[in-house]
């Protein structure tokens, strides 16, 4: 596979908050269509990283080429990257005096200038296939956690990205909802789309992950396969942090 189709590449990434070192030389390749799901205890530079992917957050050093277009501080290159991103936060940042509807059709009208018809329209399928159709009229006030999650999913998908980002999409949720959250993205991932996800749903992780990447401190400290990274992990960090969650 040539750099061209990396659908990410990062090379020797770094960024400081300050005196702090967030993220230590990160190197990633991402291929289209790869699953991978980001891991590691609270503060290692997980959520970190998958923001630098859409320039939420600014890498100090390195080289970040997302959908083929470099991150720098250009602009232009910036809103590119994305069109083509979805993003789903912890928190579902949906605006509450809009409608579930109006909130989904808001980023094709004013970023793609899509039609208000054809945005209506794609809107309401994305809506039913995260489930949640029935609830187009209704504010996000009116739904729980997890059925905003679902709605903030159908959102970034009417962008129609090439790659999903995920950032803890279930922490924020009563347990109870986390599976229904949990479903839509694996039914995503069974379709195809390029996904990283940042989440301590580990049974996710073995389901859905080609590869399972762990953090700690800021650095990469074991990449492999579902079935290799939880049957035999190499590296002490790993052994101990799955060691903590699983049991």
């Amino acid at each position: 596979m040539t750099q061209s189709e990396k659908a990410i590449r990062m090379v020797g990434v770094n960024k400081w908050y300050g005196a702090t070192h967030v993220l230590r030389d990160i190197h990633l390749e991402v291929a289209p269509g790869e699953k991978l799901v980001l891991c590691g205890p609270s503060g290692s530079g997980k959520s970190t990283l998958i923001r630098c992917l859409n320039r939420l957050e600014r890498h100090q050093a390195g080289t970040i080429v997302v959908d083929g277009v470099e991150l720098t501080d250009d602009v232009k290159s910036i809103e590119g990257v994305r069109r083509e991103v979805g993003m789903v936060f912890q928190q579902f940042n949906l605006f509450p005096h809009l409608s579930v509807l109006e909130n989904c059709m808001l980023a094709p009208i004013h970023v793609r200038k899509t039609p208000k018809p054809e945005a209506r329209d794609l809107a309401l399928r994305y809506l039913e296939r995260v489930r949640i159709v029935e609830q187009a009229d209704k504010h996000p006030g009116q739904l729980s956690g997890g059925q905003q999650q679902r709605v903030a999913i159908a959102r970034a998908l009417c962008m129609k990205p090439k790659i999903m980002l995920f950032d803890e999409p279930t922490s924020a949720l009563d347990p109870e909802m986390v599976q229904e959250v949990l479903d839509c993205m694996v039914e995503l991932a069974r379709e195809g789309m390029t996904m990283l996800a940042v989440t301590h749903e580990m049974g996710f992780a073995k389901q859905v992950a080609d590869r399972v990447v762990f953090l700690d401190q800021g650095q990469i400290l074991e990449i492999a396969p579902p079935e290799a990274f939880f049957g035999a992990p190499r590296h002490e960090r790993t052994k101990a942090f799955l060691q903590r969650i699983l049991h």
